[in-house]
């Protein structure tokens, strides 16, 4: 076999690897209600944090508790075991990476998309639109 037939078959083999490893990681986007048909199964949901609902975080066990609401609308109490995001309160909108239990949603990554500084109503007069 010639040299490049196997870097070629070496080169395939790590390709097919990569993607394996990619799929298996990637996670799918439901609601609360269908995470917790398959308890335990890792899945990703978009939601609003509840701004009404209680907020608790206990610095001794790194726990953080609140109450999200999915984008169909049910609410579900979610534990995240790291300390609580800065400017949490101020998120538009949370994804969760986690999985369903007897004691809530666990979260083991919250991405938080926030409000952009960048809109309208800060505009500085004179600057953010070009006119002729």
């Amino acid at each position: 076999m010639k040299k490049t037939h196997l870097a070629i078959i070496i080169f395939i083999a790590i390709a097919v690897g990569a993607i394996i490893v990619t799929m298996s990681d990637a996670s799918t986007y439901v609601g609360f209600e269908e995470a917790y048909k398959t308890p335990g199964t890792k899945y990703t949901v978009i939601g609003y944090l509840d701004k009404e609902a209680p907020m608790h975080y206990d610095a001794r066990t790194q726990r953080f508790e609140f109450t999200a609401i999915d984008k169909e609308g049910k609410r579900q109490k979610v534990v995240y075991n790291q300390p609580k995001p800065q400017d949490f309160e101020r998120s538009e909108e949370v994804t969760m990476k986690g999985y369903a239990s007897d004691s809530g949603f666990i979260a083991e990554e919250i991405l938080m998309k926030c409000p952009s500084k960048y809109n309208e109503q800060n505009e500085i007069a004179g600057y953010g639109t070009y006119t002729e």
